[in-house]
């Protein structure tokens, strides 16, 4: 049978008791990921690396959007999922056996930039050291200036690290992530030391792919969210809207539910749009006759939602969508049946594909199965977690791994089939957790079956 974990945990119902009773990063909300969380997964990552090693992982940098505006910050998940750190400008050294810092034995070192007049005026407050280690339960915190004294430490060990993508200097950062990159680069010539660039992200991938009671927690709640959004949606949408408002009403609710942001740019495309597959502008006016395709989700504390849905914008199906629409979704139902353990991650992919192509092949849209790669030319599936495409190791499914199923078909004008099918886009997807039990579609309380859709739709339904 194949183990929830790779590591041990407490039997579920001291789980909750410990979770309630923690204290919790964030004053604003108190059903974030406890420090205990975190702690145990450094220590899940210390059962995979070589005796001798260090893993080094960095925050994200701050992303600028244009001249003074920044992007909203978003954390490194890998260095979120070991720290519970949400403020940029710091790195965490995770030893596998312990080392002597200040004379002190400790495993674990946390930099970061802490707070200075400057940062708090302008972003808020920030952690010092001393706060940091106390709300995060990392045993050892240093501010980025000793940053120094730490890289000395990687000298002689095997160096797994993931370096972060093109930092910039902060002007409120006395020593930022640019300058804790430079230092811990200067520190690995010094010690003629040449770093292993890939076994880090391997073993988080290894970790990630399976979700922990506390992380389907947060999951579940970034789902429902995304439900309830899709649900106002649903009923809202007529023709004569335009695309960015059926997104407003998913996005608001979500909003609304405590929701901080949306896992990835919503996608509200209509007609020939539907046909695009990660099409975001979402301007056009939805009309009468054609398809509304809404590709969603909420992110809760760091974790995303991955729902599609397809609608009719009038709400009711032509003769050829519905024929189409419940082909794709007799494509989801083989490749959800599929989402168990020990099954090939391809293999729900492999069901869906198979029944969209004879399902293509008996309509005459195509002419042979190899071609129903004009029309569904994605994969049906992917991890999903603290992104959107999680990462996981590609193998045999496990129990506690959450994904998504996401089988579609796109045909757009000029396709060499019937006009009576072009323009027209379908995907329907949800999130599914494998357990030893069978597939849990945790988004299935959305309806799929287009005659119930179509019922939400009616005006008549309040």
């Amino acid at each position: 049978m194949v183990q929830f974990t790779i590591c041990r945990r407490l039997p579920v119902f001291l789980f909750f008791v410990f979770h309630l009773l923690s204290p919790k990063v964030g004053a604003q909300d108190n059903d974030r990921l406890s420090p205990a969380f975190h702690s145990e997964r450094r220590n899940c990552l210390r059962k995979l690396m070589p005796a001798g090693s260090v893993a080094v992982i960095f925050s994200n940098p701050v992303r600028n959007r244009s001249n003074s505006v920044d992007y909203q910050y978003s954390q490194n998940p890998g260095f979120y999922y070991l720290t519970g750190h949400i403020e940029p400008d710091a790195a965490l050294f995770v030893f596998s056996e312990e080392v002597k810092l200040d004379g002190q034995l400790t495993d674990e070192i946390l930099l970061i930039e802490g707070a200075n007049s400057a940062s708090s005026t302008w972003s808020g407050s920030a952690f010092t050291p001393e706060t940091a280690k106390d709300s995060l339960r990392i045993k050892s915190v240093l501010h980025n200036r000793d940053c120094k004294r730490a890289a000395g430490l990687l000298c002689g060990k095997t160096i797994w690290i993931t370096w972060p993508d093109q930092p910039r200097k902060d002007a409120y950062s006395e020593i930022g992530l640019v300058q804790l990159v430079a230092q811990i680069k200067s520190g690995l010539k010094t010690c003629n030391s040449e770093p292993d660039t890939q076994s880090l992200s391997t073993a988080l991938a290894q970790l990630r792919e399976v979700k922990q009671p506390e992380e389907l927690l947060l999951m579940k709640k970034a789902i429902n969210l995304t439900v309830s959004g899709f649900q106002k949606m649903i009923k809202a949408i007529e023709p004569g809207m335009k695309e960015y408002q059926a997104q407003a009403i998913l996005e608001f609710e979500a909003r609304m539910g405590g929701s901080e942001y949306q896992g990835y740019p919503s996608i509200a495309g209509t007609g020939k749009n539907a046909c695009v597959l990660h099409y975001s502008f979402n301007r056009s006016k939805l009309e009468s006759g054609e398809l509304l395709l809404a590709d969603m989700g909420a992110e809760y504390h760091g974790y995303t939602a991955d729902i599609t849905r397809t609608l009719p914008v009038n709400g009711k199906f032509t003769a050829p969508q519905l024929i189409l629409y419940e082909l794709v979704l007799k494509a989801q139902n083989a490749g959800i049946a599929q989402c168990v353990p020990g099954k090939p991650f391809l293999a729900a992919h492999i069901a869906a594909r198979k029944v969209i192509a004879e399902g293509l092949l008996d309509l005459g849209i195509i002419g042979s199965e190899a071609d129903v790669m004009n029309y569904f030319m994605h994969g049906t599936s992917h991890y999903l977690g603290l992104d959107v495409h999680d990462p996981g190791t590609q193998g045999e499914l496990k129990s506690g791994t959450v994904m998504t199923v996401e089988p579609g078909i796109y045909i757009r004008k000029g396709a060499p089939c019937d006009p009576k099918w072009w323009n027209t886009g379908i995907r329907i997807e949800d999130d599914i957790l494998v357990t030893d039990e069978g597939p849990v579609n945790l988004s299935g309380s959305l309806v799929r079956d287009p005659a119930a859709i179509e019922k939400m739709m009616s005006k008549d339904i309040l």
